[in-house]
């Protein structure tokens, strides 16, 4: 069948690997994809938040399967909009991503469902707000309530911290419009896991783990981003872990789901922390997250176009996963700035080279995300996270090392990194 995978980062460029793999895939086109991406298929000059456009491309091009990579689509309501045209798609709908994209319902959801999560409370005016926070000592937690490309979560070490995050988000509105509500928690202390799960709407199917480290600096330091890397699997994320938070979340939030007339296809991203006091859920995302999704997709053995396809016609209880048993290691590569300046700011067009030796390291993949053609044909930076450099090997301390080698091969000027994803793999941080 022809395939429309939407979005043009890191994750996107994985995805679209894996789903040409597929001998279901017949042709692959990409909207509006990137450089990296290239050789897998067409390109479509179509933004992945253009939903006409998209269900345009779609019709046009007889496609039989739509595969939504980012939030914003899955918000605006791109795959209602497929289902009207009869196009089956994969991802939730509009009601569905509000999971991720009303951080004020998700926490309503979970409070109903008695899902265990932070204690916090919801507001939609900034003196309200202000006037909460001063009853506080202490450390506590400011998100913007809409969809902040995976940086609209402030964590804050004292209450002083809390009233300036409160008021850069709703008054300096550092986030724009995601921050016309916020949801202000009190602040857990744990290690942080990503638990993805493909679910058809009756039934849900865990991936296997991955950790994700959102701090912009060395030993989690510095304001959080989207995400400066991951590995997969996550040795903290024990069965019983799993076992807890398949009975304790994933369950009473289908439950819930289901209660609200909420047919939820797609993956199901739940961010938790690893409390003292057991498994504590921080978020829910409607997507496959950035950068979980490319240790992933390198450690996936089944065919991912099979597993949508299930995932769309829940039929999930006929599918087995199968994985790579060794360890998949990603570490993104961002442009200067990146983590500390809005994307608006990021200097952008600067010359990346060095990829081809790169990809000669054996087990390494290199997934473009930032990346863009300039007019003479030279690869460019056009982002904030650019590359995502993912390695396989038989342990942590194995494809860490192989994702080293291969990122000194490559430069862009003002190219920063962490040089400690995994390093600290099975131990609470």
């Amino acid at each position: 069948m022809k395939i429309l995978l939407v979005g043009s980062g890191a994750r996107e460029h994985a995805l679209a690997w894996k789903i040409r793999q597929s001998p279901l895939c017949e042709k692959l086109f990409m909207a509006p994809g990137n450089p990296g991406m290239e050789g897998l298929g067409e390109l479509l000059p179509v933004k992945a938040n253009d939903v006409a456009g998209l269900v345009k491309a779609a019709v046009e091009r007889e496609v039989g399967l739509v595969v939504v990579g980012p939030e914003d689509p899955l918000a605006l309501g791109l795959v209602d909009a497929l289902a009207e045209k009869k196009i089956r798609a994969f991802g939730p709908t509009r009601a569905g991503a509000a999971l991720e994209a009303d951080k004020a319902f998700s926490k309503k959801m979970m409070r109903d469902a008695s899902i265990p999560t932070a204690e916090g409370r919801t507001f939609t005016s900034l003196k309200s707000a202000i006037a909460f926070i001063e009853t506080r000592t202490e450390p506590l937690v400011v998100k913007a309530a809409g969809l902040a490309k995976g940086k609209g979560v402030l964590v804050c070490s004292d209450p002083v911290e809390a009233l300036d995050a409160v008021r850069n988000i709703m008054e300096k509105k550092i986030f724009g419009d995601a921050g016309n509500t916020v949801v202000i928690e009190e602040r857990l202390e744990g290690a942080e896991i990503s638990l993805l799960a493909f679910v058809d709407g009756a039934n849900a199917y865990l991936m296997e783990g991955a950790q994700d480290h959102k701090r912009i600096g060395e030993n989690d330091t510095g304001p959080n981003t989207g995400g400066m890397g991951a590995y997969s699997p996550a040795p903290l994320l024990t069965d019983s872990i799993i076992e807890k938070v398949q009975r304790e979340v994933i369950v009473p939030l289908m439950d819930s789901l289901k209660r609200n007339e909420i047919d939820f296809r797609g993956v199901l991203y739940t961010g938790l922390m690893l409390t003292a006091g057991g498994p504590k859920v921080l978020e829910f995302n409607a997507r496959f997250g950035d950068p979980e999704c490319q240790a992933l997709m390198m450690r996936l053995q089944s065919d991912l176009v099979e597993v949508m396809l299930a995932t769309v016609d829940q039929k999930l209880d006929q599918i087995t996963l199968k994985w790579d048993p060794r360890t998949a290691v990603t570490v993104v590569l961002a442009s200067e700035g990146y983590g500390w300046k809005p994307d608006d700011q990021m200097k952008k067009g600067v010359e990346i080279t060095g990829l081809e030796e790169a990809g000669k390291v054996q087990d390494v993949m290199i997934f473009h995300g930032g990346t863009a053609r300039d007019a003479g044909g030279k690869l460019v930076t056009s982002g904030g996270r650019v590359l995502s450099v993912t390695a396989l090997g038989s342990s942590v301390e194995d494809a860490r090392g192989k994702a080293h080698e291969a990122i000194g091969k490559i430069h862009f000027a003002g190219m920063q990194y962490r040089k400690d994803i995994g390093a600290k793999a099975g131990r609470s941080r």
